[in-house]
């Protein structure tokens, strides 16, 4: 009989169609059941000897719930007999519904059963016992995860040693994931965690990549990447996290209608293996960024979510460095004038924070400067040096990028048709804060416009790097940074910027809730009980309409 491996995640869901995700021991029939009627059922498909479906349910209606059950060729595998959770949802929004939209980034895998957790309660972790414990009280719509869902370059104790058990760690790349198959076994090792597998089978998710999900400081730089394609594993490591991110996270971020169009999903179906054809499509990928768009746009009710690819999509060649390529660029700009005044708050997923601190910011651009040449060589190679020691590649390390962001969202939140906000979600930085920004000499946005940092999900930061961040902000460290980008002869971003709350350190999730024209912001971070277990605690709540 065929078994369930991972999942049910539950991935899309509108008014009247969800998509559920789930990976099987053998070939089936995977189906999905609602207790009222609607039902979904898929033949699975075959990567790598892996066997998965995304099962699209119907006959839901709107602004409703209704429990669902998973069979394979008939038997019911989900949810198991002897589960401590409540059975798993779908549940459809009304078109006037109130959006909830939990975000954060970066979940280390959680440790071995009864063991001390070294970084703290998991986020999600927490949020899945509260939500269990209170099944008809208040939920995310949907929970966007902003990165780093795997670490394939810092794995756990218990990974190790099974790679130990597969190769041998003294060859490159040593403890770090090498082939798709070490991939999975990250999938299994985060998915199945009892409280975050119920949680992903209950709440719709939208995800995206960021370095850790393949390696540390992936496209940092051209130079970077000539390096690293001299390396004897890379090819397989670049090719294995595309290929493990289209089947685990990709497919669940598209609708039913962009599935139905996309020919690389149709002919890994048809398929009797669909590896080949996918790994095509990864060579491609990995030739040609271009090709691939991984962004993607969902509406809730009066919600737009634009999800930017920050990883792949960039342009690398120093004297025309991009976060998006042109075409990436354009489709963001389409999607943000498609249907205006359809939509009462805009949402821009970006896994790396815009808005950073000025020392920071300054540090970044300088570097690009430098590395650009605009001091030389001697300084063009410590430049490059410094940026891949410090992380130095954030928008701000593509100032061409940084102002076309700005101006993007100026015009979003420009005009008659202009949403109520225009909310920019990042992570990466392993802590939070709400940076809000400014238009010198007019002609601003009339949508309040803020960016809302979040991380961790469940990691940790040096206490260096805290203090570091903390100091960013203060005027001492802006004149510093100024200093620098003087030096680089760096001119001064379009736009200014100010911190206006946090930082905030912990293992954390922020959420949005939308309403009409009103939004507002709760902060909440997991604690550690007294007589064992967490809670999630509210730091700060804040009103954000204009």
């Amino acid at each position: 009989m065929a078994e369930l491996r991972l999942g049910p995640l539950l991935r899309h869901a509108d008014g009247s169609s969800a998509t559920v995700w789930v990976e099987t021991s053998r070939p089936c029939a995977a189906e999905v059941r609602g207790a009222d009627g609607a039902r979904g059922a898929s033949r699975t498909f075959r990567i790598a000897g892996h066997h998965y479906a995304l099962v699209e349910v119907t006959g839901l209606a709107p602004g409703t719930t209704q429990s669902y059950e998973v069979f394979l060729d008939d038997a019911r595998v989900w949810p198991p007999p002897d589960s401590p959770f409540p059975p798993s949802v779908i549940r459809t929004p009304a078109a006037d519904d109130t959006v909830r939209v939990a975000f954060g980034s970066c979940r280390w895998a959680s440790p071995p059963d009864g063991g001390d957790d070294p970084v703290g309660p998991d986020a999600l972790d927490t949020l899945a016992a509260r939500i269990a414990a209170d099944p008809d009280g208040e939920r995310p719509d949907v929970l966007v995860l902003l990165g780093d869902q795997v670490y394939a370059d810092e794995v756990s104790e218990d990974t190790r040693r099974w790679l130990a058990a597969r190769r041998d760690l003294s060859e490159p790349p040593g403890a770090e994931v090498a082939d798709y198959e070490e991939y999975t076994h990250l999938y299994y090792e985060s998915w199945l965690d009892p409280e975050v597998r119920w949680l992903l089978s209950t709440v719709p998710s939208c995800m995206i990549f960021d370095d850790h999900d393949v390696i540390d400081d992936w496209n940092t730089s051209a130079s970077w990447l000539a390096d690293m394609r001299e390396t004897p594993w890379w090819r397989e490591r670049l090719l294995s996290g595309l290929m493990s991110y289209w089947v685990h996270q990709h497919l669940g971020n598209l609708t039913p209608a962009e599935l139905a169009a996309d020919p690389l999903y149709a002919a890994v179906r048809e398929s009797s293996d669909g590896t080949d054809a996918l790994r095509d499509f990864a060579c491609a990928a990995d030739a040609d960024p271009a090709s691939v768009r991984w962004s993607y746009r969902r509406d809730f009710g009066r919600v737009r979510l634009l999800m930017v690819d920050t990883r792949a999509a960039r342009v690398l060649d120093e004297q025309h460095r991009a976060m998006l390529d042109p075409d990436e660029a354009a489709w963001l700009r389409a999607q943000v004038h498609d249907g205006r005044g359809s939509y009462d708050h805009l949402l821009i997923g970006t896994s790396l924070p815009w808005l950073l601190p000025h020392l920071v910011h300054y540090a970044e651009a300088w570097d690009a400067a430098l590395c650009r040449g605009e001091r030389g060589e001697r300084w063009a190679r410590f430049g490059e040096r410094l940026r891949r020691a410090a992380d130095l590649e954030h928008w701000a390390a593509f100032p061409a990028s940084f102002d076309a962001l700005a101006e993007a969202i100026r015009e979003a939140g420009s005009g008659p048709e202009a949403p109520a906000t225009v909310c920019v979600l990042s992570g990466d930085v392993h802590h939070a804060y709400i940076a809000e920004p400014s238009w010198p000499g007019g002609g601003g946005p009339d949508a309040r416009v803020v960016q809302l940092t979040c991380s961790p999900v469940h990691n940790s930061i040096p206490l260096q790097i805290r203090l570091g961040f903390r100091f960013g902000w203060s005027a001492v460290a802006r004149a510093l940074g100024r200093r620098l980008a003087g030096h680089g002869g760096v001119p001064r971003p379009r736009i200014e910027w100010r911190r206006t709350g946090g930082p905030w350190f912990g293992n954390q999730l922020m959420t949005l809730v939308m309403r009409g024209r009103s939004a507002s912001l709760r902060l909440e971070q997991a604690r550690p009980q007294k007589g064992g277990g967490a809670r999630l605690q509210t730091v700060v709540e804040s009103e954000l309409s204009p």
